[in-house]
């Protein structure tokens, strides 16, 4: 706790002088994304609000809006901890997430894309990988996808979608061999990245929900080993509208 309680220390100038709870949610939000605080972690008023220097009052109201983001729970008398997902909360992220990155890549229009954002979190991931990062590997894929989000142009998608993201880092968190999660996203970063340099947007979509299929198994799986869930919705299968396939 001691590691990410300087780190939020370090985000108190983010808050300057207009510091509101929902500031304090979006710094939160981003730790909870980035990983320094993973599911079951209990999160101390007191410890996070002296790191980020606000008011109980403003810390309990942020905890609030986390909380009905699903990112928090609140236990009676034991106080706010960081959620665990179940095996239908991991489904309905993958199916969220199947809506709304197929629709995306589907309506981009006519080429070229900006897409500098998309080359710098794939050089992300392979940097994270030469080091022997794999949680910085699943960080850089998470990056990934959210800028392939905001190819959109649309600030309320991009809510949406962060908080689905900060969710999905909960269910990396329970991934006990992260290489072999994310290791092969690294190659098909760069293949839907590639598809899309090329202007086939078609290609990029098939790709994408070839992957996002492929990743929803592979999370569902250690779910059912280590969270204990039987992972019977899984059968339901998802698929990007449109396109009858299923995945």
């Amino acid at each position: 706790m001691a590691e990410q309680l300087t780190g939020l220390a370090d985000d108190r100038a983010l808050l300057g002088r207009t510091s509101t709870a929902e500031r304090v949610s979006d710094i939160l939000r981003t730790r909870i994304a980035d990983g320094y605080f993973p599911p079951g972690t209990r999160l101390s008023e007191d410890s996070i609000g002296g790191a980020l220097g606000v008011s109980r009052n403003t810390l309990r109201e942020a905890f609030r809006l986390l909380t009905h983001e699903r990112l928090l729970v609140h236990e009676l008398n034991r106080g706010v901890f960081v959620r665990v997902l179940t095996v239908e909360d991991v489904e309905d992220i993958y199916r969220t997430r199947g809506l709304v990155e197929c629709a995306v890549v589907r309506g981009l229009g006519e080429p070229p894309y900006g897409l500098d954002r998309l080359d710098e979190a794939v050089a992300q991931g392979q940097r994270a990988a030469r080091e022997g990062d794999w949680n910085g590997v699943g960080t850089a894929n998470i990056h990934f996808h959210r800028e392939l989000v905001s190819l959109a142009g649309s600030d309320r998608t991009d809510e949406l979608m962060r908080s689905v993201f900060a969710e999905l880092r909960l269910a990396f968190h329970v991934v006990d061999d992260p290489r072999r999660l994310h290791e092969p996203y690294l190659v098909r970063n760069l293949e839907i990245l590639q598809a899309l340099r090329d202007g086939d947007r078609d290609g990029a979509e098939r790709l994408l929900a070839v992957y996002l299929g492929d990743s929803l198994r592979r999370v569902v799986e250690v779910y059912r080993r280590r969270v204990g869930e039987d992972g019977s919705g899984l059968g339901r299968g998802l698929s990007c509208p449109g396109d009858g396939r299923r995945f």
